[in-house]
């Protein structure tokens, strides 16, 4: 065979070889069935908090859950911005709305007489006399939080522990245990209002 009649060939051969690499995978992606994308949902998704990093040890012990007024969702929408102010995340706030769900029922409580406990007031139940703050300065959503989320920060280890424990740790109640009851109710608050 003549030199130019096999590069001929030798080309011709090439070319289909090369086509059909570049046309195969080509021809294969336009013969597979087209997966519609839902990028909307992804995002929405994103926005969802994580159950996982709320509720870390999973909910201890029957839960409760109470209807809020406008107030206490306020209350709840005040505390938030407070735990991310404070540049805390989302779990901070699960055991800030799960204490003060427990202490006053998300209700900002003034002095309530002979039914006090002690001096107690506000979000948290906090005590002028133990040194928590003013009774303006307890009785003020964010000032009540963020002295809270101080407490909080101050406990070794307070994301790793149930929330019962780390509650406890920075309130000192009497009834240590109550706090886990709304822990799930606290996470549906967080999950609804974070990104509110």
């Amino acid at each position: 065979m003549n030199t130019i009649l096999r590069k001929s060939v030798l080309g011709i051969a090439g070319l289909a070889f090369a086509g059909g690499v570049f046309a195969g995978p080509v021809a294969a992606h336009a013969a597979a069935p087209m997966v519609e994308s839902t990028p909307v949902a992804a995002a929405v998704q994103a926005d969802k908090a994580d159950t996982g990093k709320l509720i870390p040890h999973g909910v201890q012990g029957k839960q409760s859950r109470i209807d809020l007024s406008d107030e206490q969702v306020g209350n709840v929408k005040a505390i938030i911005a407070a735990t991310k102010k404070a540049d805390m995340d989302e779990r901070a706030a699960v055991v800030s709305i799960a204490t003060a769900l427990q202490e006053s029922k998300l209700e900002n409580l003034g002095h309530l007489g002979e039914r006090n406990d002690h001096d107690s007031q506000g979000l948290f139940q906090q005590r002028p006399s133990s040194g928590w703050g003013t009774v303006e300065q307890i009785t003020d959503p964010e000032y009540s939080t963020m002295a809270f989320l101080k407490g909080l920060k101050q406990v070794d280890g307070w994301q790793d522990m149930p929330l019962t424990e780390a509650a406890q740790t920075v309130q000192v109640s009497a009834y240590p245990d109550h706090y886990a009851q709304w822990e799930q109710q606290a996470a549906d608050l967080v999950t609804e209002h974070w990104n509110s």
